[in-house]
């Protein structure tokens, strides 16, 4: 086992591995021949191909949901005699049926398909379960778990820092609220996305469909098929479906992955000025240093972001561009999917487990804050500006700029510049765990963050229930 994934992370990972494997990629395929064959027999398109009975349909069926190992080393064999993959699953399709009572429509298997034709679907099929049934679920509860954490923390004063310099004070809370927001609307992003496929032939033409069978409307069967896997038909393609939409899918799933990146180096810097405490969770920080506990959760769901990025930047470049009317240059990219988003789901884990063992240090975030009087120079100079005195910009810079600042510094400085009562009263009674503005009030405008809304389903292959889809008849 080469990759991490296949060893350390494999029980984070296995929902993935079931779907997007060599083994999983077979079994799809497996299904969209058999789906394609009921489904024909069914339209009535082709007059030679007889009605399948529900007896039939169910043993062709059962040829994908018993796809197995044994049955994945079967194919195998095939495809070292054919040196083709999806060759190799027709011929272990029709080689199931040789002795059972579909023999005799064992050529129409395959009728009319260039290999893409299956390829698409089935990538399209599990690519949707993969990121409905897993990815988004796992992203969506560290989010929901980040913005519980921002609500709870809605009003717990935290100096802020820019440039990594002492700033305007904000809320532990808002903080978390801001990478909540964000991560949500890639979410939701995520959650809208189209899965596109096509089923027209060897060039997008419906070349050999007209020639066998003239009298069909084959675009209209084409998209009802499509449509009945669960996907949106694309009725201009060459040999390939173009993969744009993926292209649309791995770069929101990066930008999630690229934000997420940046909440763990914040969290890591909070850890390190101590504004959050590790949990002792029995684990080892360090093999010679006893207290230690470390932050790794955080850094390593940092290098998982970053591998899972190289792959989906990788995989979003290069996908959309195919040579005339087709190269095999996606077929080889296209099998890197699984590990993309397999680095991402491990990366998610991680960042959650990390939160989970974390808690607030309030003393720790009142010392900093005390220690930071200077910050409330902005809310000086802004009230002495708005009062008319002569450049209070440049005044609070003398004072604070490059010198240690203390409370009885600042209420001097204060009552020296002859204010109005009023104001003068307000900035005497301002802290700096007071100087927060409206930081608290802003962690409310997260809603419903972390439901990523209406979800593309993807729990299971279409026709659930076993029956043939005759046409104009998508599966919901």
């Amino acid at each position: 086992m080469l990759s991490p994934l296949d060893d350390r992370y494999a029980s984070i990972v296995r929902p993935l591995d079931v779907l997007l494997s060599e083994e999983g990629l077979n079994r799809a395929r497996l299904t969209v021949e058999a789906e394609w064959l009921i489904y024909l027999a069914a339209s009535g398109a082709v007059a030679e191909l007889r009605q399948l009975t529900p007896a039939e349909c169910a043993r062709l069926r059962s040829y994908a949901t018993a796809f197995d190992g044994a049955a994945a080393a079967g194919l195998k064999a095939i495809e070292r005699e054919t040196g083709h993959d999806v060759k190799a699953v027709e011929y272990y399709l029709k080689n199931k049926i040789r002795d059972t009572s579909l023999a005799d429509v064992a050529e129409f298997v395959h009728f009319c398909c260039t290999s893409e034709d299956i390829n698409n679907l089935a990538y399209g099929i599990l690519l949707r379960r993969a990121v409905a049934g897993t990815w988004l679920p796992a992203a969506a509860g560290l989010v929901g778990h980040l913005a519980g954490r921002a609500r709870a923390y809605r009003d717990q004063p935290m100096l802020a820092r820019t440039h990594g310099q002492p700033a305007t004070p904000t809320t532990a809370g808002k903080e978390m609220a801001v990478f909540a927001s964000r991560l949500d609307r890639q979410l939701r992003r995520v959650g809208q996305q189209q899965f596109l496929g096509k089923f027209n032939g060897a060039t997008g033409t419906y070349g050999a469909h007209v020639a066998a069978c003239p009298g069909a409307d084959w675009p209209r069967l084409s998209r009802d098929f499509v449509q009945s896997m669960g996907l949106e038909w694309n009725p201009l393609t060459t040999q390939i479906e173009p993969h744009d939409y993926m292209a649309e899918l791995f770069c929101d799933i990066a930008r999630f992955n690229t934000i997420l990146h940046n909440l763990n180096t914040d969290m890591w810097h909070y850890i390190s000025l101590g504004y959050f405490r590790q949990l002792p969770g029995g684990t080892v920080g360090s093999s010679t240093m006893p207290h230690k506990i470390n932050p790794i959760r955080f850094e390593n769901s940092e290098a998982n972001t970053e591998v899972s990025n190289a792959l989906l930047n990788v995989l979003a470049d290069n996908l959309i561009t195919s040579r005339m009317q087709r190269d095999l240059s996606d077929s080889s990219l296209l099998r890197n999917i699984g590990a993309a988003l397999g680095h991402s789901l491990v990366a998610i884990a991680s960042t959650t487990a990390g939160l989970l063992g974390l808690e607030l240090a309030p003393a720790a975030l009142a010392r900093d804050l005390d220690e930071a009087w200077e910050v409330l120079g902005e809310a000086y100079q802004s009230v002495m500006r708005r009062s008319g005195l002569d450049q209070p910009y440049e005044r609070v810079k003398n004072l604070t700029r490059g010198t240690g600042v203390t409370r009885s510094t600042v209420h001097d400085f204060i009552r020296a510049q002859h204010l109005p009562p009023a104001d003068e009263a307000a900035l005497l009674k301002l802290t700096p765990a007071t100087y927060t503005g409206l930081a608290g009030q802003l962690v409310d405008y997260l809603g419903d963050t972390g439901n990523p809304g209406p979800e593309t389903p993807g729990a299971a292959f279409p026709d659930q229930d076993g029956r043939a889809l005759p046409p104009g008849s998508a599966a919901p």
